[in-house]
């Protein structure tokens, strides 16, 4: 594809950086973006090489949500349209039916994503934010759902996914104002995973990304379709014996067998063979 406003790249650890590019207009949200986001992910996560994905826009922006020259134009129309092409990439689905749609599909994916936000977030990017698996956010940067203020509802999944993140009492709250939120605030309902300064903020998201990349690429994926499939059940006996189950399988694989060593020689593991 031919890439206009993302761009990425994968680092000697796999850490993969995508990019919201369209720094000219804060990075808003447009079906073209849509697209080249969808179709990044797909080649990412199809590459055994690739670990982490962290998310972030270009500039000191991460993403002001929908292009105002689209919500203009949708004033009046009958129906949503999200602006995709007619066959577009989809990664993650096929993993659970509940992920086969917008944005839930990066719950889907193999690899672990982080969104790094670098500046004001706000509409369909504090979806994409909160559909990732981790968040980090620089120093006062501002959040906003913008919906109410737009005579909408609560948009792509933010009211399935905030409360599994911050609760009832603190979505309802973001949802219903629509007011801006700083990354201080949203830090302690729990939405994000730190907040650092300007100066250090790209530092501290390689170095957890390189951390995450360190550990075994199958245990991560695993982990991470136990912690989604848990959040949608509410049986708790299941969640258990299915973790035995995987216990099971997992310890028969070279990871394992890596990870015990590492532990008994106390040293570092070293999961290069390993396999997600």
């Amino acid at each position: 594809m031919d890439l206009k406003v993302t761009r990425y790249e994968v680092d000697e650890a796999g850490v993969a950086t995508v990019w919201l590019h369209r720094p000219e207009r804060r990075n808003s949200w447009t079906g073209r973006m849509h697209d080249e986001f969808r179709w990044i992910c797909a080649q990412l996560d199809d590459d055994p090489a690739v670990r982490v994905i962290v998310l972030t826009g270009t500039g000191t922006t991460f993403c002001i949500g929908a292009d105002p020259k689209a919500l203009s134009g949708y004033v009046g129309k009958e129906h949503y349209d999200s602006g995709l092409s007619a066959e577009p990439a989809n990664p993650g689905y096929g993993v659970r039916p509940e992920f086969d749609s917008d944005l839930a599909w990066q719950l889907g994916l193999r690899t672990p994503m982080i969104a790094a936000v670098n500046g004001a977030c706000a509409g369909i990017a504090v979806a994409l934010a909160a559909f990732c698996d981790l968040r980090f956010a620089v120093a006062g940067a501002k959040f906003t759902t913008a919906a109410p203020k737009l005579g909408l509802p609560a948009e792509y999944g933010l009211s399935w996914i905030l409360p599994r993140l911050i609760g009832m009492t603190h979505s309802a709250d973001v949802l219903f104002t629509g007011r801006v939120v700083r990354a201080e605030e949203l830090d302690r309902m729990g939405f994000l995973n730190g907040v650092y300064p300007a100066e250090e903020f790209d530092d501290a998201v390689r170095a957890y990304a390189r951390r995450l990349a360190a550990v075994s690429p199958a245990s991560v994926t695993t982990a991470k379709r136990q912690l989604w499939a848990d959040a949608l059940s509410t049986d708790a006996r299941a969640a258990v014996e299915e973790s035995k189950r995987l216990i099971g399988t997992m310890m028969r694989e070279p990871d394992y067998e890596e990870g015990v060593a590492a532990f008994l020689e106390r040293r570092e593991p070293d999961f290069s063979r390993g396999r997600a």
